[in-house]
């Protein structure tokens, strides 16, 4: 009789052992629920080059909008760390270019995006020049990215030309102007397939003073949200498809 309650016993501790272990569900058995990541402990990351635009000149830095951009893909439950920023005010394309060959970057990014040529608009900056190195800025973006130029984006030039700073300087002059850079760095981009998205409209659309920053040059946090409206569900396509 003791024979068989021991075997009794020893049975139940092995089912008891068997049972099975609880565990977190977004890390062993992601649903379509859990954030997207991809890995269970870090984030996507993100490299934004640029000039004022980028550093959100006179706004709060919650309002720059790729620090808005990665805050809305939070939102959607795509977990990105906090932007690394690499942008000055009054950058032109060699100044950028100069900086980033000094800070000699190692590491390689899940997205990286680009908005520049301004200051050479701004002061009178020779187109070849422009070309060769926004294209150089491309080249070391996707390398940045990877190697992958799905990875990275494009903005255009906006239009300063509309801002209360800018209608006193041939805004005619300035429109045109920009519109040829643009033209130029969408031709590069088409050619390395890189998404190049236009905002320049915008700019020009919304001119109201919701959409001016303080300085009277800038744009807004509002006018950075729409930016941000504008490229989020491709950028939301780039980020899944890393870990599909």
């Amino acid at each position: 009789m003791k024979k068989w309650l021991l075997l009794i016993f020893l049975f139940s501790l092995v089912l008891a052992c068997m049972e099975p272990i609880e565990t977190s569900g977004d890390y062993f058995m992601p649903t379509p629920s859990d954030t997207l990541r991809p890995s269970p402990t870090t984030g996507f990351t993100y490299l934004a080059l640029g000039d004022s635009y980028t550093i959100g000149e006179g706004v709060p830095v919650k309002d720059r909008w790729p620090i808005q951009l990665a805050g809305r893909l939070d939102e959607n439950r795509i977990e990105v760390k906090p932007p690394r920023i690499i942008a000055q005010t009054g950058w032109t394309t060699g100044e950028l270019l100069l900086a980033l060959n000094q800070a000699q970057i190692t590491e390689q990014y899940n997205l990286v995006s680009l908005l520049i040529g301004v200051n050479n608009q701004y002061r009178n900056g020779d187109l070849e020049f422009f070309t060769n190195t926004f294209n150089e800025l491309l080249d070391k973006s996707i390398g940045y990215a990877g190697g992958n130029p799905m990875n990275v984006i494009v903005l255009s030039i906006p239009d300063y030309g509309v801002t209360p700073f800018g209608r006193n300087r041939n805004p005619e002059k300035i429109a045109r102007e920009i519109d040829e850079y643009n033209r130029i760095s969408k031709i590069a981009c088409e050619r390395k397939n890189i998404s190049y998205f236009s905002i320049t409209e915008l700019t020009r659309l919304y001119t109201g003073v919701d959409y001016i920053a303080s300085d009277q040059l800038h744009p807004s946090g509002k006018m950075y949200e729409l930016w941000v409206n504008a490229i989020i569900l491709d950028v939301e396509r780039k980020l899944k498809a890393q870990i599909q």
